[in-house]
């Protein structure tokens, strides 16, 4: 991690939660004296966005929604506008994460649109990436990484509101991990990939996390890895653990 690029932790908390367990995340939160050079940003269910806007004091915290269409309004039911976002105070938004891309059948091009419409509306992107255990095997992982960097690159050129996720689908929720060294190689590799298609600049601005399984138990081996720049973290953000990951640069 570089000085210009601030360590960045996101809490996905995917459908789980309720208002007294979001609100005890918060408030566990509020008063846990966090480091002020980390920015964590988490994503409750998507009822409970106002809740959880509400309820944040601590500087340092902002709020994701886990989703959100391409279209501004209009009769997509059951969809999440980006104005409704910005309405709520809700800065951020998670795109192209495996599930969306796996169970939902959400393509390369798709999440590009949903990212390039979030970010001229003023809602920043987290973008995730990743190949699943097949892609793997077939030694194809910075192929995918590439395809679906450039179905956003393509129609994308300022980088400054987009943070990458990378995450190998085969680790999400399994309890297995990519090793730091992976981890640091492949992002490695996609910030250089990146400087041929949105400029050394910015390739090396954009921060890059690693998700997967990320806990408070292994998140200190990526501690010196120079191309990891937080995490997104999924189930360890619902437990009181998620503090260490945010503290696990200090």
């Amino acid at each position: 991690m570089t000085q210009n690029r601030t360590f960045f932790v996101g809490g996905n908390f995917k459908m789980n939660g309720s208002k007294a367990s979001i609100k005890a995340i918060i408030d566990n939160l509020n008063s846990a004296d966090l480091p002020s050079n980390v920015e964590v940003v988490l994503a409750p269910p998507a009822p409970y966005l106002s809740l959880a806007v509400e309820n944040v004091k601590a500087k340092t915290i902002s709020i994701a929604a886990q989703n959100a269409f391409d279209k501004a309004s209009g009769a997509y039911t059951g969809e999440i506008s980006v104005e409704s976002l910005k309405d709520l105070n809700v800065p951020w938004v998670i795109l192209g994460h495996s599930e969306r891309r796996t169970i939902f059948k959400e393509t390369d091009q798709f999440i590009a649109s949903k990212t390039k419409f979030a970010l001229d509306s003023g809602v920043k992107v987290i973008l995730c990436i990743g190949e699943t255990l097949e892609e793997k095997k077939a030694g194809t992982t910075l192929d995918v990484c590439k395809r679906q960097l450039k179905a956003v690159s393509d129609v994308v050129s300022d980088w400054s509101n987009i943070v990458i996720a990378y995450e190998p689908v085969w680790a999400i929720g399994t309890g297995l991990a990519a090793t730091a060294e992976d981890a640091q190689d492949i992002q490695h590799q996609i910030r250089e990939y990146l400087k041929t298609t949105i400029g050394a600049d910015q390739a090396n601005a954009v921060r890059i996390l690693y998700g997967g399984s990320a806990n408070g138990k292994n998140v200190s081996q990526f501690k010196d890895k120079a191309d990891v720049d937080g995490f997104l973290v999924g189930g360890a953000s619902l437990k009181p653990e998620f503090v260490d990951i945010i503290k696990s640069r200090q």
